[in-house]
């Protein structure tokens, strides 16, 4: 396509016969780009539109995302650092709602109740691999939740610049029959055409690259939120398998915490 547009430009210029041209005067990048618009024809219209609607739509993405993110990132610390200090898991579960943002939470929730089930709150566990599979299922529904709408981004990074691409083929097309209906190759008959239409493709690269970024970011916060749950999963049944309440120890009480990591009700 390129090549295309570098040749019929030679060809214009070599073909162009008008001696006035070279004295036309030059306008304003911004006024000029504004009389193209203006100039625009009803496809060229019609794409910056589309290419407008999912610029818009792209950004709010993009803006809702890093909101999400940064929330989950500094609500995740906070529970973290919550997790580690208590003393039994009582502890974190009357409180684990003001930490709802984080990803870790919904680890922490799925866990504990399914060890509740198991043991009506108190002692060892009794079936560590169903307390894993309760910890994957809580990570993955996590990591959805994040992932959401994220393929809008891909979408529209991955479209944009082929529908500003049709734009502007259709724009040169429309020149190029003006130019052979007004019988006169001259670079003054067809550059305003072939200028406008390139217009559609200059806007699907604007609309693509943000969108193409923060898809590449929110992508790799998403693994890293994924390979954080992994390890608080493994800390938080580790807890629980290796910190069971002594014998005879009344239930109701709770176990003392023995170590850092320790935690039972």
């Amino acid at each position: 396509m390129t090549h295309f547009l570098f040749a019929a430009a030679v060809f214009l210029f070599q073909s162009d016969t008008d001696p006035s041209a070279s004295a036309a005067p030059t306008a304003a990048p911004g006024s000029a780009i504004g009389e193209m618009l203006h100039n625009s024809g009803p496809v060229a219209l019609t794409v910056l539109g589309v290419l407008l609607v999912s610029s818009l739509y792209s950004w709010a993405i993009i803006l809702a995302k890093l909101g999400t993110f940064r929330r989950a990132r500094g609500q995740s610390t906070r529970f973290l650092r919550a997790f580690r200090k208590a003393q039994r898991l009582q502890e974190i579960a009357t409180v684990s709602e003001q930490f709802k943002p984080s990803p870790l939470v919904s680890v922490f929730d799925e866990v504990y109740e399914t060890y509740r089930r198991q043991t009506g709150g108190y002692g060892p566990p009794r079936n560590i691999t169903a307390l894993e599979r309760s910890a994957q299922t809580a990570s993955s529904e996590s990591l959805t939740v994040l992932e959401s709408r994220l393929t809008w981004l891909a979408t529209i990074a991955a479209t944009a610049p082929f529908v500003g691409l049709f734009g502007t083929i259709m724009g040169i097309v429309d020149a190029f029959h003006g130019l052979g209906t007004a019988g006169a190759a001259t670079l003054r008959a067809v550059a305003p055409g072939v200028s406008e239409a390139l217009i559609t493709t200059a806007a699907g690269m604007l609309v693509a690259v943000p969108a193409v970024v923060a898809y590449n970011q929110f992508t790799a916060r998403c693994r890293e939120f994924g390979a954080r749950n992994d390890d608080f999963a493994r800390e938080l049944l580790n807890s629980m398998e290796e910190f069971g309440l002594k014998p005879g120890e009344d239930p109701r009480q709770g176990a003392p915490r023995e170590a850092a990591r320790g935690f039972h009700e």
